[in-house]
Protein backbone atom coordinates (compact mmCIF):
# COMPACT_ATOMS: atom_id res chain seq x y z
CA UNK A 1 0.00 0.00 0.00
CA UNK A 2 1.33 3.33 -1.20
CA UNK A 3 0.00 5.58 1.48
CA UNK A 4 -1.64 5.56 5.23
CA UNK A 5 -3.45 8.72 6.52
CA UNK A 6 -4.18 8.46 9.96
CA UNK A 7 -6.46 10.53 12.13
CA UNK A 8 -8.20 10.42 15.84
CA UNK A 9 -11.94 11.05 16.80
CA UNK A 10 -13.07 12.64 20.48
CA UNK A 11 -16.33 14.83 19.76
CA UNK A 12 -15.83 14.95 16.19
CA UNK A 13 -19.10 14.33 14.83
CA UNK A 14 -19.45 17.16 13.13
CA UNK A 15 -16.21 16.96 11.12
CA UNK A 16 -16.21 13.40 10.11
CA UNK A 17 -17.89 13.33 6.91
CA UNK A 18 -16.25 16.71 5.67
CA UNK A 19 -13.25 15.25 6.82
CA UNK A 20 -13.71 12.23 4.75
CA UNK A 21 -14.55 13.62 1.64
CA UNK A 22 -11.62 16.51 1.50
CA UNK A 23 -9.16 13.79 2.58
CA UNK A 24 -9.99 11.40 -0.08
CA UNK A 25 -9.80 13.96 -2.56
CA UNK A 26 -5.94 14.93 -1.50
CA UNK A 27 -5.28 11.09 -1.23
CA UNK A 28 -6.70 10.91 -4.78
CA UNK A 29 -4.52 13.45 -5.80
CA UNK A 30 -1.09 11.87 -5.04
CA UNK A 31 -2.03 7.83 -5.27
CA UNK A 32 -5.03 5.80 -5.81
CA UNK A 33 -3.41 3.02 -3.21
CA UNK A 34 -4.39 4.18 0.13
CA UNK A 35 -6.45 3.72 3.39
CA UNK A 36 -7.73 6.09 5.79
CA UNK A 37 -7.46 5.10 9.24
CA UNK A 38 -9.93 6.32 12.06
CA UNK A 39 -8.83 6.05 15.42
CA UNK A 40 -12.19 6.35 18.02
CA UNK A 41 -10.39 7.51 21.15
CA UNK A 42 -13.70 6.60 23.40
CA UNK A 43 -15.69 9.66 21.84
CA UNK A 44 -18.83 10.06 23.57
CA UNK A 45 -20.44 11.36 20.55
CA UNK A 46 -21.71 9.22 17.20
CA UNK A 47 -17.97 10.03 15.62
CA UNK A 48 -17.38 6.27 14.82
CA UNK A 49 -20.89 5.20 13.98
CA UNK A 50 -20.22 7.39 11.35
CA UNK A 51 -16.86 5.95 10.38
CA UNK A 52 -18.83 2.38 10.26
CA UNK A 53 -21.37 3.71 7.68
CA UNK A 54 -18.38 5.35 5.63
CA UNK A 55 -16.52 1.73 6.08
CA UNK A 56 -19.32 -0.28 4.69
CA UNK A 57 -19.25 2.04 1.32
CA UNK A 58 -16.06 2.25 0.85
CA UNK A 59 -13.28 -0.43 1.40
CA UNK A 60 -10.41 2.03 2.14
CA UNK A 61 -11.76 3.25 5.55
CA UNK A 62 -10.22 1.63 8.43
CA UNK A 63 -11.83 1.48 11.79
CA UNK A 64 -10.10 1.17 15.18
CA UNK A 65 -12.28 1.61 18.27
CA UNK A 66 -10.21 2.07 21.52
CA UNK A 67 -12.36 0.60 24.86
CA UNK A 68 -12.28 4.00 26.37
CA UNK A 69 -10.85 7.48 25.92
CA UNK A 70 -6.67 6.96 26.11
CA UNK A 71 -5.65 10.22 25.15
CA UNK A 72 -4.99 11.99 22.08
CA UNK A 73 -1.02 10.91 21.90
CA UNK A 74 -1.99 7.42 22.62
CA UNK A 75 -4.41 7.16 19.89
CA UNK A 76 -2.50 8.18 17.14
CA UNK A 77 0.27 5.81 18.51
CA UNK A 78 -2.24 3.26 18.25
CA UNK A 79 -3.11 4.35 14.99
CA UNK A 80 0.53 4.43 13.32
CA UNK A 81 1.08 0.91 14.75
CA UNK A 82 -1.92 -0.28 12.77
CA UNK A 83 -1.08 1.38 9.23
CA UNK A 84 0.29 -0.41 6.24
CA UNK A 85 1.41 2.66 3.98
CA UNK A 86 5.08 3.05 2.55
CA UNK A 87 4.42 6.79 3.41
CA UNK A 88 1.71 8.06 6.42
CA UNK A 89 0.17 10.90 6.64
CA UNK A 90 -1.32 12.10 10.23
CA UNK A 91 -3.49 14.71 10.75
CA UNK A 92 -6.14 15.58 13.26
CA UNK A 93 -9.82 15.53 11.93
CA UNK A 94 -10.90 18.73 12.74
CA UNK A 95 -10.21 20.17 10.00
CA UNK A 96 -7.84 23.11 11.73
CA UNK A 97 -5.25 21.86 9.65
CA UNK A 98 -5.86 21.60 5.50
CA UNK A 99 -5.95 18.01 4.22
CA UNK A 100 -4.66 19.21 0.91
CA UNK A 101 -1.61 19.60 2.48
CA UNK A 102 -0.78 16.01 1.73
CA UNK A 103 -0.20 17.63 -1.86
CA UNK A 104 2.78 19.90 -0.97
CA UNK A 105 3.95 17.44 1.65
CA UNK A 106 4.06 14.89 -0.84
CA UNK A 107 6.21 17.24 -3.25
CA UNK A 108 8.61 18.27 -1.09
CA UNK A 109 8.62 14.40 0.24
CA UNK A 110 9.40 13.32 -3.81
CA UNK A 111 12.10 16.55 -4.28
CA UNK A 112 14.19 16.08 -1.17
CA UNK A 113 15.25 13.29 0.61
CA UNK A 114 13.60 12.90 3.83
CA UNK A 115 11.86 11.03 6.01
CA UNK A 116 9.71 13.32 7.92
CA UNK A 117 7.61 16.56 6.04
CA UNK A 118 6.01 18.40 9.02
CA UNK A 119 3.82 21.83 9.24
CA UNK A 120 4.77 24.48 11.95
CA UNK A 121 2.10 27.48 12.57
CA UNK A 122 3.47 30.27 10.13
CA UNK A 123 1.13 32.84 12.93
CA UNK A 124 -0.12 30.81 16.40
CA UNK A 125 -3.57 30.84 16.45
CA UNK A 126 -5.84 31.94 18.62
CA UNK A 127 -5.70 35.37 21.17
CA UNK A 128 -2.74 37.10 23.32
CA UNK A 129 -3.13 34.46 25.84
CA UNK A 130 -3.29 31.57 24.20
CA UNK A 131 -0.26 33.31 21.68
CA UNK A 132 1.55 33.75 25.03
CA UNK A 133 1.57 30.81 26.80
CA UNK A 134 2.25 29.13 23.49
CA UNK A 135 5.32 30.70 23.29
CA UNK A 136 6.44 30.33 27.17
CA UNK A 137 5.78 26.45 26.98
CA UNK A 138 8.33 26.23 23.67
CA UNK A 139 10.73 28.57 25.50
CA UNK A 140 10.25 26.74 28.57
CA UNK A 141 11.21 23.33 27.52
CA UNK A 142 13.47 24.06 25.11
CA UNK A 143 15.54 25.34 27.93
CA UNK A 144 15.18 23.25 29.89
CA UNK A 145 15.46 19.74 27.59
CA UNK A 146 18.62 18.86 25.54
CA UNK A 147 16.11 17.90 23.20
CA UNK A 148 15.72 21.11 20.85
CA UNK A 149 12.15 21.12 19.42
CA UNK A 150 10.74 23.76 16.49
CA UNK A 151 8.08 25.82 18.18
CA UNK A 152 4.42 26.01 17.12
CA UNK A 153 4.48 22.34 15.42
CA UNK A 154 1.26 20.88 14.38
CA UNK A 155 -0.02 17.28 14.06
CA UNK A 156 0.14 17.49 10.10
CA UNK A 157 3.14 15.32 8.80
CA UNK A 158 3.83 12.91 6.19
CA UNK A 159 6.32 10.11 7.28
CA UNK A 160 8.17 7.35 5.50
CA UNK A 161 7.06 3.66 6.54
CA UNK A 162 11.07 3.40 8.24
CA UNK A 163 10.33 6.70 10.29
CA UNK A 164 6.77 5.36 11.54
CA UNK A 165 8.27 1.52 12.05
CA UNK A 166 11.33 3.29 14.38
CA UNK A 167 8.76 5.85 16.29
CA UNK A 168 6.16 3.34 17.15
CA UNK A 169 8.59 1.19 19.26
CA UNK A 170 9.07 3.82 21.82
CA UNK A 171 6.68 2.47 24.56
CA UNK A 172 6.46 5.72 27.13
CA UNK A 173 3.43 5.81 29.10
CA UNK A 174 3.80 9.63 29.78
CA UNK A 175 3.84 10.60 25.71
CA UNK A 176 4.85 13.60 24.85
CA UNK A 177 4.20 13.07 21.01
CA UNK A 178 6.71 16.10 19.80
CA UNK A 179 9.60 14.76 21.83
CA UNK A 180 9.20 11.63 20.03
CA UNK A 181 8.72 12.96 17.02
CA UNK A 182 12.29 14.28 16.94
CA UNK A 183 14.30 12.07 19.08
CA UNK A 184 13.37 9.25 16.49
CA UNK A 185 15.91 11.29 14.39
CA UNK A 186 16.38 11.04 10.28
CA UNK A 187 15.84 13.80 8.11
CA UNK A 188 12.93 16.03 8.82
CA UNK A 189 11.83 19.08 7.26
CA UNK A 190 9.27 22.01 8.47
CA UNK A 191 7.21 23.48 6.48
CA UNK A 192 5.23 27.11 7.43
CA UNK A 193 0.90 25.98 7.15
CA UNK A 194 -1.88 28.22 8.51
CA UNK A 195 -3.99 26.73 11.31
CA UNK A 196 -7.23 27.48 11.70
CA UNK A 197 -9.15 28.17 14.73
CA UNK A 198 -12.20 26.18 15.16
CA UNK A 199 -13.69 27.36 17.99
CA UNK A 200 -11.88 27.67 21.48
CA UNK A 201 -8.95 25.60 22.75
CA UNK A 202 -9.66 22.54 24.75
CA UNK A 203 -6.71 23.27 26.59
CA UNK A 204 -7.01 25.19 29.45
CA UNK A 205 -4.20 26.47 31.61
CA UNK A 206 -3.97 23.75 34.29
CA UNK A 207 -3.70 21.62 31.23
CA UNK A 208 -0.87 23.26 29.65
CA UNK A 209 0.87 23.42 33.05
CA UNK A 210 0.34 19.26 33.09
CA UNK A 211 1.94 18.77 29.68
CA UNK A 212 4.60 21.44 30.53
CA UNK A 213 5.66 19.46 33.24
CA UNK A 214 5.45 16.03 32.21
CA UNK A 215 7.23 16.87 28.55
CA UNK A 216 9.89 18.28 30.83
CA UNK A 217 10.19 15.59 33.22
CA UNK A 218 10.16 13.25 30.13
CA UNK A 219 13.16 14.99 28.22
CA UNK A 220 15.09 16.36 30.84
CA UNK A 221 16.87 15.74 34.09
CA UNK A 222 18.09 19.51 34.54
CA UNK A 223 14.94 19.93 37.59
CA UNK A 224 16.81 17.21 39.35
CA UNK A 225 20.15 18.66 38.63
CA UNK A 226 19.16 22.53 40.08
CA UNK A 227 17.68 20.39 43.03
CA UNK A 228 21.25 19.32 43.49
CA UNK A 229 22.96 22.95 42.88
CA UNK A 230 20.20 25.21 44.87
CA UNK A 231 21.10 22.81 47.18
CA UNK A 232 24.79 23.36 47.14
CA UNK A 233 24.45 27.85 46.69
CA UNK A 234 22.20 26.93 49.86
CA UNK A 235 24.70 25.38 52.08
CA UNK A 236 27.67 28.05 51.14
CA UNK A 237 25.29 31.08 51.99
CA UNK A 238 25.02 29.55 55.00
CA UNK A 239 28.68 28.13 55.69
CA UNK A 240 29.68 31.62 54.72
CA UNK A 241 26.89 33.17 57.44
CA UNK A 242 28.17 31.23 59.68
CA UNK A 243 31.79 32.31 59.26
CA UNK A 244 30.25 35.99 59.56
CA UNK A 245 28.94 34.95 63.17
CA UNK A 246 32.08 33.53 64.25
CA UNK A 247 34.17 36.43 63.30
CA UNK A 248 31.91 38.94 65.12
CA UNK A 249 31.77 36.74 68.16
CA UNK A 250 35.68 36.17 68.16
CA UNK A 251 36.11 40.29 67.95
CA UNK A 252 33.51 40.58 70.54
CA UNK A 253 31.00 42.27 68.80
CA UNK A 254 27.26 42.50 69.26
CA UNK A 255 25.79 39.18 67.87
CA UNK A 256 22.99 39.52 65.15
CA UNK A 257 19.81 39.59 67.05
CA UNK A 258 16.25 39.11 65.95
CA UNK A 259 13.96 36.31 65.31
CA UNK A 260 12.06 37.54 61.91
CA UNK A 261 15.44 36.59 59.90
CA UNK A 262 15.44 33.07 61.61
CA UNK A 263 11.55 32.90 60.78
CA UNK A 264 12.15 33.60 57.49
CA UNK A 265 14.97 31.15 56.94
CA UNK A 266 13.19 28.10 58.75
CA UNK A 267 10.32 29.17 55.84
CA UNK A 268 12.60 29.28 53.09
CA UNK A 269 14.23 26.63 53.37
CA UNK A 270 11.00 24.30 54.13
CA UNK A 271 9.22 25.35 51.13
CA UNK A 272 12.57 24.59 49.22
CA UNK A 273 12.72 20.81 50.38
CA UNK A 274 9.01 20.64 49.92
CA UNK A 275 9.27 21.92 46.40
CA UNK A 276 12.33 19.73 45.75
CA UNK A 277 10.58 16.55 47.40
CA UNK A 278 7.95 17.09 44.68
CA UNK A 279 9.91 17.12 42.20
CA UNK A 280 11.52 14.08 43.22
CA UNK A 281 8.22 12.38 43.07
CA UNK A 282 7.06 13.38 39.48
CA UNK A 283 10.07 11.42 38.26
CA UNK A 284 9.73 8.79 40.70
CA UNK A 285 5.91 8.59 39.62
CA UNK A 286 7.51 8.42 36.03
CA UNK A 287 9.19 5.70 37.07
CA UNK A 288 6.61 3.48 38.63
CA UNK A 289 4.46 4.59 35.44
CA UNK A 290 7.04 2.73 33.27
CA UNK A 291 7.91 0.20 35.06
CA UNK A 292 4.96 -1.36 35.18
CA UNK A 293 4.62 -1.38 31.05
CA UNK A 294 0.96 -1.39 30.86
CA UNK A 295 -0.01 -1.16 26.79
CA UNK A 296 -0.53 1.84 25.60
CA UNK A 297 -4.14 1.95 24.33
CA UNK A 298 -6.94 -1.39 24.81
CA UNK A 299 -8.74 -2.02 21.36
CA UNK A 300 -12.22 -3.22 21.26
CA UNK A 301 -12.47 -3.97 17.61
CA UNK A 302 -10.85 -3.42 14.32
CA UNK A 303 -13.11 -2.61 10.73
CA UNK A 304 -10.85 -3.57 7.99
CA UNK A 305 -12.58 -4.76 4.84
CA UNK A 306 -9.77 -7.44 3.81
CA UNK A 307 -9.70 -8.64 7.70
CA UNK A 308 -13.52 -8.01 8.50
CA UNK A 309 -14.45 -6.64 11.83
CA UNK A 310 -12.61 -8.52 14.46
Amino acid sequence: MRLSIVTTLYNSAPHVREFYQRVLRAAQGVTDDFEIVFVNDGSPDDAFAQVIELHRSDARVVGIDLSRNFGHYKAIMTGLGHCRGERVFLIDSDLEEDPALLAEFSRLMDERPCDVVYGVQAERKGGWLERASGALFWRLFNWFSRVRLTPNLVTARLMTRRYVRNLVRFRDQEVFLAGLWQITGFEQIAVPVHKRSRGASTYTLRRKIAVLVNSITSFSNLPLEMIFYVGLAISAGAFGYIAYLLLRWTTHEQPVLGWTSVIASIWLLGGLMISFLGVIGIYLAKVFMEAKRRPYTVIRQIWRRDDGAR
